[in-house]
């Protein structure tokens, strides 16, 4: 499908009114979707609905993809990031019509007498050529996951092998497939979908966890911080299951292998940079290069509050001294005067442009990914944008809807 001039440039210069009014657009989206089509809900993470954030995020990659209708290639990361969670979660092709209506009405409700016919014609049209991008991708995907090797489509049941508390608040299990097959191989960085029917519940709900082991064993594992409210937000109602209810012998569905935070297919110096539960991913990472690459420099960077929230630190210590590979460095913001006195880490406070020169070798191709909150992703980014690292030499992953889709 084609759009003509005429819609282009409506698209394109509508496409602010809806960033301004994109959290109306996005509630009024999900209040409709929810009361029409209920079987959704599933699809979408309750969690991140009541603290606001999946309502910004919405209308944020529907501005984007109107802003750029006309060259979709600069959103190339953002398509296929939402292609992966849309493959991950099982969207199905015609899902995305009944999307479409809705969202459409959403836009007409919030905006009034602004969305004028031809507006909403432009809309329409600009939304099914978005959406027939998304399906001919998705489906390529679909297919690709199924025909390889231990690959699957749609829940597959695993049986939880083994827990492991990593910390007070951060878990591991160890997933082994229910039927006794292959399972997939996966690309170090990305993560499994669970679906998780929980009692009290009234809807199925669905989650990411990044793996955080290395690929090609007969078992995955992911790792999980339990979210905790604070009064104004609700508890992360998943994490908290995994972490109170599952125990090992239960059995869970998951989605197969998904995610675009991967690694790059050469052999630069590689700058693994983590902050709190950031960690599972490139912990993934550090993983496979330890078995798969290791004559490949790697510089582990872990930023924490202190010893007792950092997650799988005896294991990167043994991975650095058994590799030469490897070098690790450890900054708590919060040490504790145990810390202070076994002196366990490299920096008191932040990560900084200053100490991430003096322990880092500059190299003009390294690559650096970095995942973590998005306090230390902003600081993080600055620093490397100030060290002058190229875009292109930097991948981020963060655990929130919106911030993925801005750094995008």
């Amino acid at each position: 499908m084609h759009l003509d001039s005429e819609k282009l440039s409506i698209v394109k210069a509508s496409a602010p009114v809806l960033k301004e009014h994109s959290t109306a657009i996005g509630r009024r989206f999900y209040e409709l979707l929810f009361t029409e089509v209920p079987e959704l809900r599933n699809v979408f993470n309750q969690t991140n609905q009541k603290r606001g954030l999946q309502q910004e995020a919405l209308v944020y990659a529907v501005y984007a993809a109107g802003e750029n209708i006309d060259q979709l290639e600069n959103l190339e990361q953002l398509v296929e990031r939402i292609a992966e969670k849309h493959v991950s979660l099982g969207i199905k092709p015609e899902q995305y019509s009944v999307v479409g209506e809705v969202l459409i009405q959403a836009v007409q409700d919030v905006l009034g007498s602004s969305a004028t016919d031809e507006v909403i014609d432009a809309w329409k049209a600009a939304y099914n050529h978005i959406a027939n991008l998304f399906i001919e991708l998705e489906q390529r995907k679909y297919q690709d996951t199924a025909q390889k090797a231990g690959g699957w489509h749609g829940f597959r049941e695993f049986i939880v092998d083994e827990k492991i508390q990593e910390t007070a608040d951060v878990v591991s299990l160890c997933l082994k497939p229910k039927d006794g097959g292959p399972i997939a191989d996966y690309k170090a960085g990305q993560y499994l979908t669970i679906k998780a029917d929980i009692a009290g519940e009234p809807y199925t709900h669905m989650r990411q966890y990044s793996l955080s082991g290395p690929s090609g064993k007969d078992y995955y594992k992911i790792s999980m911080k339990r979210e905790k409210g604070d009064g104004f937000h609700p508890d992360g109602i998943v994490s908290n299951y995994l972490h109170d209810q599952v125990k090992e012998g239960d059995v869970l569905e998951f989605s197969a292998p998904a995610g675009d935070f991967v690694l790059t297919n050469n052999d630069a110096p590689l700058v693994l940079l983590s902050g709190g539960i950031g960690i599972t991913p490139v912990m993934g990472m550090l993983e496979t290069l330890a078995e798969t690459n290791p004559n490949r420099p790697v510089t582990f960077i872990h930023a924490t509050q202190s010893s007792s929230s950092h997650a799988m630190k005896e294991r990167v210590e043994q991975l650095a001294r058994k590799h030469s590979n490897i070098s690790s460095f450890v900054c708590y913001d919060s040490p504790s005067a145990e810390d202070r006195a076994l002196k366990n880490y490299h920096k008191e406070g932040f990560v900084d442009l200053a100490w991430l020169q003096s322990i880092v070798q500059y190299d003009s191709k390294a690559e650096f990914y970095c995942c973590g909150p998005a306090p230390f992703m902003n600081s993080v980014d600055r620093a490397l944008t100030d060290w002058g690292i190229p875009n292109e030499q930097t991948h981020y992953e963060i655990f929130n809807p919106v911030s993925i889709l801005q750094e995008a």
